[in-house]
């Protein structure tokens, strides 16, 4: 899913209230380059776009965003892991800051988590090495 730059800025709003992790590249760098590079939840090269940009209804595409920025302004392994770690972490935050009645599957929206963590960190290797 494309993002504007409009609700770029708003993501970049909620990292630094601290709701969401990011690099500071990306608190600070123009929205309209963030837009341009981000596409949420799979990769932006993909033949089939089967990855939700949600985990049972909930929006997780911002920590999507976030991973693809990280993606775009990483340069080396060490950068792809940590990339890979704080798209978990941020889909965990946006779990536990969710106060519908999602509430009581969170354990089974910590594990859907935890399967896109490891889809990344095994296969987003030619999405984090494309164009580098």
């Amino acid at each position: 899913m494309a993002i504007s730059s409009l609700q770029v800025k708003s993501l970049q709003q909620q990292v630094r209230l601290g709701y969401l992790d990011a690099k500071d590249s990306f608190k600070v760098s123009d929205a309209a380059l963030i837009a341009a590079n981000c596409n949420g939840c799979g990769a932006a090269n993909a033949k089939l776009d089967f990855v939700p940009d949600t985990i049972y209804g909930l929006d997780i595409s911002a920590a999507c965003h976030i991973h693809d920025w990280d993606y775009f302004d990483g340069l080396t392994i060490e950068d792809k892991a940590s990339a890979d770690r704080r798209v978990l972490n941020n889909i965990y935050r946006i779990i536990k800051r969710d106060k519908s009645w999602r509430r009581c599957i969170r354990f089974l929206m910590r594990r859907r988590a935890k399967k896109y963590y490891h889809a990344v960190h095994y296969f987003g290797g030619a999405a984090f090495w494309d164009g580098k």
